[in-house]
């Protein structure tokens, strides 16, 4: 039975549920300590931006298909430079009070020290599948933060268009170093000699 089904065949159910509420931060006042609690605690995708906890949409079939074809691909090449490669759900912390999770992250060596167990403290690449439910958070709002962060090479993989963006970062912005369609194969400007095929990426299921 879900929460909603019990709050409604069970009068105790609302207020239950307002009790644990009670017991969490406010929106504003989330900690890092309390960030790393809770998403230890569920399989949700949740990001930390100054104390506020942003709880995001469960991905679709299609966006799942996608990421699992990039991760294949860019773990095949890393695998050759000794580099490492994750996906979602999993933090990267891009500094002090600001968690993103991205659906691929990418570190050129397996030794770097950016590497911890609970997140990274950074990347050398990510990448991030544009999610219908609010586009601009993956177009302009990371963006912008994973410049800030520093953060050398951003895709971002969008579905509606069928476009591959792979931006560089110069002088503390993105600039493009492609923009990739159905026919062509994206590269990197960081991994030289990557090569994915933008009609694999959209066609898979």
């Amino acid at each position: 039975m879900t929460p909603e089904a019990a709050a409604s065949s069970d009068n105790q159910g609302t207020p239950f549920l307002d009790q644990i509420a009670s017991l969490l931060p406010a929106q504003g006042s989330w900690s890092e300590v309390d960030y790393l609690w809770l998403t230890s605690h569920t399989n949700r995708l949740v990001e930390l931006a100054d104390g506020v906890i942003e709880v995001l949409p469960m991905p679709t079939e299609r966006h799942q298909a996608i990421v699992a074809y990039l991760f294949l691909a860019f773990v095949g090449f890393t695998q050759r430079i000794g580099g490492k490669v994750l996906f979602a759900p999993f933090r990267l912390r891009l500094r002090a009070g600001r968690f993103r999770e991205p659906d691929l992250l990418v570190l050129r060596s397996v030794g770097d020290p950016r590497r911890h167990e609970a997140y990274w403290d950074g990347a050398d690449l990510v990448v991030e599948v544009v999610s219908e439910d609010d586009p601009a958070r993956d177009l302009v709002a990371k963006r912008r933060e994973y410049a800030e962060a520093g953060i050398p090479e951003y895709w971002i993989v969008d579905a509606r268009t069928e476009t591959i963006t792979v931006l560089q970062l110069a002088a503390g912005a993105y600039r493009e170093h492609g923009v990739f369609h159905r026919g062509a194969a994206a590269t990197s400007a960081l991994l030289a000699g990557l090569e994915i095929s933008a009609n694999g990426v959209f066609d898979a299921r």
